[in-house]
């Protein structure tokens, strides 16, 4: 039952995103308010005002929500810092939390007004563009599945490479050969699931019963999860895990699309919820009644050729880089080799030299026995103390 909505955002403050948002509805004058702002206002600011209304207890605990994050924020700016090889760097935490949009760092302690603008603002902002990269992801993903493709034909003989590519376009001919899929939101799409997955009489539908059985958590509301579970039968007719042709990233893509063309037919005032009012307006609408056909995403190439080619491009650079980095560190090692070569030559002279010279030592004769040759009397001085060298006339006597 609220207009600010978030499950499961996929945002990398989501949970302190819902636990504000759950902690001010339950205020009691924070909640009605809430549910009589409009969303545009809300978007506006005028909303965070209210916070200076709400109850001690749950401005206290936002203080303590806010501490956390803060906390959170800190560990993986030192966590990053750390994998970076910046350890041993002194780090302005303060300056890096600039990056982080969505609450006040020059006040690290308190929930503020600006605080719950910020965070509004920004998750708004965020979600908008989220789609967008997933979009983007999607791309990637196609063009490099391309290009992986591509590459394994260059590795195959001519015979090998034309049944390759005659099996190709026979799993996208494959893959193509399915069901009519009805166009998303229409009455004929809603009546399938109300016939299949609810097992009721397509001749009994009725727009406010099915919107009342598909409301999961019975809020008033269709999130975007509770919208696109409604377009899991048609995409049974398209994927199906067990089939080579068929490839649940695209399937994922497939309902992305679905639910987007959705929301932006039926979602009137942008808060990214259909309510029960939007949900039976849209259902009195030609495109409900009427609907166009639906083009699938094989109908629907994912990237243009220019791009393509300039992702080839792009790929080529960053194996020409990484080649380059190779033979960098290839001359790197062979002039560590080389010059732990000449320290180890230098090390085997050392050792010869000191090896060497005792030998030498031991050619040269005592120094006692040069004094003897010479006829110079011989200096004794290894015996014990208080013995006397005995002349050697002496031991003649009788």
């Amino acid at each position: 039952d609220s207009k600010i909505h978030f499950l499961d955002t996929g945002l990398h403050y989501d949970r302190y995103l819902r636990e504000v948002i759950d902690f001010l509805e339950k205020d009691q004058h924070f909640r009605e308010k809430l549910h009589n702002t409009d969303m545009e206002d809300i978007k506006e600011g005028k909303l965070a005002k209210e916070l200076d209304f709400v109850s001690h207890h749950v401005r206290t605990k936002l203080d303590e929500l806010k501490r956390q994050e803060v906390n959170r924020l800190r560990t993986l700016i030192k966590a990053k810092q750390d994998i970076e090889g910046g350890n041993d760097i002194a780090v302005d935490h303060q300056a890096l939390l600039k990056q982080f949009e969505y609450l006040n760092h020059m006040n690290p302690h308190t929930f503020e007004v600006d605080d719950l603008d910020r965070l509004i603002k920004s998750a708004t902002k965020d979600l908008e563009n989220y789609d967008k990269e997933r979009h983007e992801e999607f791309k990637k993903y196609e063009m490099m599945k391309e290009h992986d493709r591509r590459e394994h034909l260059k590795t195959l003989d001519d015979e090998e490479r034309k049944k390759e590519e005659e099996h190709y376009e026979e799993m996208k001919k494959k893959h193509a050969d399915h069901p009519k899929v009805n166009h998303p939101g229409s009455q004929n799409q809603l009546k399938e699931v109300w016939e299949e997955a609810d097992g009721l009489d397509p001749e009994d539908f009725d727009p406010k019963t099915f919107f009342n059985l598909h409301d999961a958590n019975g809020d008033g509301f269709f999130d975007e999860q509770e919208l696109e579970a409604l377009f899991t039968k048609e995409l049974e007719k398209i994927y199906d895990p067990a089939n080579e042709e068929d490839d649940m990233v695209e399937m994922e893509e497939e309902r992305l699309r679905m639910r987007e063309h959705v929301m932006n037919e039926v979602d009137s005032n942008k808060d990214r919820l259909v309510s029960l009012d939007e949900f039976l307006v849209a259902t009195k609408k030609k495109e409900f009644l009427e609907p166009d056909s639906w083009e699938t995403l094989e109908q629907n190439q994912a990237y243009t050729d220019e791009e393509m080619r300039e992702f080839e491009e792009h790929l080529a650079q960053q194996e020409q880089d990484l080649n380059q980095k190779a033979v960098d560190l290839q001359k790197q090692r062979d002039e560590l080799e080389r010059q732990q070569d000449q320290l180890n030559a230098q090390k085997i002279e050392l050792q010869q030299v000191s090896r060497s010279k005792p030998l030498l030592e031991e050619h040269h004769e005592p120094q006692n026995q040069n004094l003897a040759q010479q006829g110079l009397p011989q200096v004794h001085q290894d015996l014990p103390p208080g013995h006397h060298e005995i002349p050697q006339d002496q031991h003649n006597l009788p």
